[in-house]
């Protein structure tokens, strides 16, 4: 496995387990009072959004050259920190 591979494996892991964690909000925000719940819904779309980012990041990784894939490793990583950051701060917003 070439390195451009294993960190795809790696990214593509970590946007799983994001997916899942944007789940366990929703079903927080699903079970939550109306008022709260209009609040929440907003911040998971707004997650979405970045993870929809974070998703086009990657599949432009995944498309680049052996050659190429070191000159977009620092918007992938831009995106991923940006969403990392959004949902660790949505999930405090949720408690």
């Amino acid at each position: 496995m070439s390195q451009k591979q294993a960190y795809e494996k790696k990214l593509r892991a970590q946007l799983d387990e994001w997916n899942s964690e944007i789940d366990r909000l929703k079903a927080k925000a699903d079970s939550a009072e109306a008022d709260a719940q209009l609040e929440y819904y907003k911040h998971i779309e707004e997650l979405r959004t970045r993870q929809e980012a974070a998703r086009t990041k990657l599949e432009e990784l995944e498309n680049a050259s052996e050659d190429a894939w070191e000159d977009l490793k620092a918007g992938v990583e831009s995106a991923w920190d940006d969403l990392g950051q959004a949902i660790r701060s949505a999930a405090t917003r949720f408690k």
